[in-house]
């Protein structure tokens, strides 16, 4: 049965809707604070909510409060808001703010059932819509359905075919390799090899024997006659990453190759016939270079014969998320951890960084996360970004939970796991510590005490 949150303090409406609306699996809340909590527990797709909450039932402050959490937490969530039946402007405003839409009482539940069903028939299709979208995207092992990605991966579908020269520009840690291989995929040297060489990354002096290959003597230490990335991507496609940085030195020699698809090992005169699809990628304005004659012209017009931008972390939305939640998926099977999620906090923190290194930085700040995270939620300060709370005190009660809890596992590591030394460390009794490990949910340290 499909599930509907119903949002409503009056026992008696309450009553009502559960006859009423027989079709669904409904839960209850009475006021804001247990409305998120079973948002979070249930994640209806459908939302019933009476704008005439607690603490001010009279006005529809707490409802309309209510309504903007919902959205922010669930923003695909339906809610249609039940207002009194002269309140029109509290319903105008609510949908002002999103709501799906409004009902006012009394109920007629004739006229509701239809408003819900309609409410998850858009839920089904924004769904099915979401599913053919990222289909492409899933399918180029490429996470996200923001506008920027969707049109990024009909590019990937249109050029893959192709034998087309093809630029990916985009700041470091936005994905250019993961797009390289996507394309390499769909192409039809799918079963061929697969070369990156970073230019960025090896020597001046090296790149180019790494690139070509050498022959044997052709300089000291060259033992053997050994193929460069160029002729071991034969049949293949050849990623050539940072192609920024590629000394001028080279680049002539780079765009030969490209113009006749023929290369020389160093030390060697054979011309040797190289069939590779060449995909560069570089986060450096190649115009600007161009312009400054620090990247050769030929070269540049020669490498985007077609060019695709990777949009920046910050610029992709709720991708953001589903990425998050993706390598969260990845990091508990690595780490045989088991973190379930992200608080809201957690959530508000990662939309609103900037994520200067991209996806880069969002895997490194969630690998540390899920390695040293306490609880089974990950918060913001976990994460090492700013909480959107910070304003917002804590209780005492919340304060002391957390102090007393940081100081029993740190006593617990410096014990060795055993809960009679950690005790005395603590200056308390070992019944006091049972106490206080129950209270605090600590049972993993029960699990391992060396002494039971």
């Amino acid at each position: 049965m499909k599930t509907v949150l119903v949002v409503e303090d009056d026992m008696g409406i309450q009553k009502q809707l559960k006859w009423s609306l027989s079709d669904y699996e409904l839960v209850f809340a009475d006021d804001r604070a247990s409305a998120m909590t079973q948002l979070r527990r249930y994640e209806p797709a459908v939302v019933t909510l009476d704008l005439g909450l607690p603490p001010d039932p009279a006005n529809a402050s707490e409802g309309l409060a209510c309504l903007a959490e919902i959205l922010a937490v669930q923003p695909d969530c339906k809610v249609i808001v039940l207002t009194g039946n002269t309140d029109n402007e509290h319903a105008l405003k609510a949908v002002a703010l999103g709501a799906y839409d409004y009902y006012q009482k009394p109920i007629d539940a004739d006229v509701l059932n239809i408003i819900i069903q309609r409410a998850f028939k858009l839920t089904e299709l924004e769904q099915e819509n979401q599913a053919l979208k990222a289909s492409s995207s899933a399918q180029l092992d490429i996470i996200g359905n923001s506008d920027a990605m969707i049109k990024a991966c009909r590019t990937v579908e249109k050029i893959a075919p192709t034998e087309i020269t093809t630029l990916l520009l985009g700041e470091s840690g936005t994905g250019k390799e993961v797009f390289a291989r996507a394309i390499h995929k769909q192409s039809q040297r799918a079963n061929k090899p697969f070369v990156a060489i970073n230019c960025a990354s090896i020597p001046e002096n090296l790149l180019e024997s790494e690139l070509f290959g050498y022959e044997k003597g052709a300089f000291t230490g060259a033992n053997k006659t050994t193929l460069g990335k160029i002729e071991c991507a034969n049949g293949g496609t050849l990623l050539l990453d940072e192609i920024g940085d590629m000394p001028l030195s080279l680049q002539a020699k780079m765009l030969r190759f490209l113009q006749e698809r023929v290369i020389e090992r160093i030390g060697g005169r054979q011309e040797i016939e190289a069939d590779v699809r060449v995909i560069c990628a570089t986060h450096r304005n190649l115009a600007e270079m161009v312009a400054s004659q620090t990247f050769r012209e030929d070269l540049y017009y020669r490498i985007s014969e077609i060019t695709l931008t990777i949009p920046p972390l910050r610029e992709r939305g709720h991708d953001i998320i589903i990425i998050a939640k993706a390598l969260l998926h990845k990091f508990n099977k690595e780490y045989h951890s088991q973190i379930h999620g992200f608080t809201d906090n957690a959530i508000q923190a990662m939309l609103a960084h900037s994520w200067p290194g991209n996806i880069r930085e969002l895997q490194n700040k969630l690998k540390s996360a899920v390695i040293l995270a306490d609880n089974k939620l990950i918060d913001a300060p976990d994460l090492g970004l700013n909480s959107n709370n910070h304003n917002k005190l804590d209780t005492l009660r919340k304060v002391r939970e957390q102090a007393e809890t940081q100081a029993i596992r740190h006593a617990y590591a410096v014990a060795n796991t055993n809960l009679s030394k950690t005790a005395d460390l603590l200056g308390i009794t070992r019944p006091t510590l049972y106490a206080l490990i129950d209270k605090y949910r600590l049972h993993d340290l029960r699990h391992t005490d060396h002494e039971h």
